[in-house]
């Protein structure tokens, strides 16, 4: 055997195993029957592993009809709905009196006097 016929039989060896994976692999759009399927990446990303209690803790904020409002929302809030407010009423509800003053300089509430607050009046812009 020279060596023109080996490399023709190494090109036909070539051309064989090509033409089997050709009959073997699934063209484009093609349903492959095959004995094992093939597992195709999923087309959206995984979401990424977070730890169990966060986990928990966002499935109980979802199922509560979502997040609490802040204490600078529950403050305002009831400011508005009572028109002027005491710092009774305020700790009552869970606001801390250092918050007071911090809303007062962001604008959230106006001091009226000692002791009692009102809804800031936002302006329109």
């Amino acid at each position: 055997m020279n060596r023109t016929e080996a490399g023709i039989q190494r090109l036909q060896r070539v051309l064989y195993v090509g033409l089997c994976w050709k009959r073997w692999l699934a063209g484009v759009g093609e349903d492959a029957n095959y004995e094992y399927s093939i597992p195709r990446p999923n087309a959206t990303p995984e979401s990424p592993k977070i730890r169990k209690r966060d986990r928990d803790r966002a499935e109980a904020i979802r199922l509560a009809g979502g997040p609490k409002p802040s204490l600078r929302d529950r403050a305002v809030a009831l400011a508005l709905e009572r028109g002027t407010v005491r710092t009774r009423d305020l700790t009552e509800i869970g606001i801390p009196r250092c918050y007071l003053t911090r809303m007062c300089d962001e604008g959230l509430l106006e001091k009226v006097s000692y002791g009692v607050y009102r809804a800031a009046v936002r302006k329109a812009a």
